[in-house]
């Protein structure tokens, strides 16, 4: 589990998160919704350590992670995967060797060890065979598949994944969120997603964050997101669909 509490952050004069608070359940997949310059982005660097929020507090399973010192907090950031927007697989590298990185940089394995786990990792997004590919080789549904094995390969507990299906196509989408879905329920991974994709919110979903300049303006369940009388929610998820 992950605990948002009342964090801020400003940059400049610029106050971007506005004292958001919400619990991320295990197992789960939590979105992250809202227009471009929210802060959900933001709010996702705060999460993971990318950037530090002027106030509140990042709690990962009873751990306070805005108060630990470096090597404590360097051990919660082993637990954490993060499939970036683009994929940011290395280019000079095959698939083997961007899977196989923070292995290297986080574990003592041998190297025998380490190749039984990025193919298993390989297997999980169903890219066994490309090994030795590099990331010019292939696709861009298959990047992202990549970067989701690269994600996994510490045996995370939580997963951050920024806008995981953009530039992607319908199917191919479909396919990148089904397999989010399938890694979070299978390993009992909290997973958050931040998404503008609103059939990956009715898709996937379970629970569900709306932030709107800067505030934590609606959150539930999936289910409740149709039935609810937030004005700004309704805005966005018919502009999502239909804009």
């Amino acid at each position: 589990m992950v605990e948002v509490n009342d964090v801020h952050k400003s940059f400049a004069d610029k106050h971007i998160l506005k004292g958001i608070t919400a619990t991320f359940q295990p197992g789960e997949i939590n979105l992250v919704i809202g227009a471009s310059g929210s802060g959900k982005s933001v709010l996702m660097k705060c999460m993971v350590g990318l950037i530090m929020p002027d106030e509140g507090h990042i709690v990962y399973d009873n751990r306070d992670f805005t108060s630990l010192d470096y090597k404590a907090m360097r051990e919660v950031r082993r637990e954490i995967g993060m499939l970036f927007q683009g994929g940011a697989l290395f280019d000079s590298s095959t698939v083997q060797e961007n899977v196989e990185f923070p292995l290297k940089m986080f574990t003592k394995m041998t190297p025998e060890e380490r190749m039984e786990r990025v193919n298993f990792c390989l297997k999980c997004v169903q890219l066994e065979g490309v090994n030795k590919k590099y990331p010019a080789e292939i696709s861009g549904g298959m990047k992202k598949r990549v970067g989701i094995a690269r994600a996994i390969a510490l045996d995370i507990k939580y997963l951050f994944c920024d806008e995981p299906n953009s530039g992607l196509d319908p199917v191919t989408s479909r396919v990148i969120d089904g397999l989010i879905r399938d890694i979070t329920k299978e390993f009992g991974i909290t997973t958050v997603i931040n998404t503008h994709d609103m059939k990956t919110v009715f898709d996937i979903g379970d629970s569900i964050l709306f932030i709107h300049n800067g505030h934590n303006w609606w959150n539930g369940k999936k289910e409740d997101v149709k039935r609810s009388e937030n004005a700004e929610l309704i805005e966005f998820i018919n502009a999502s669909h239909f804009g």
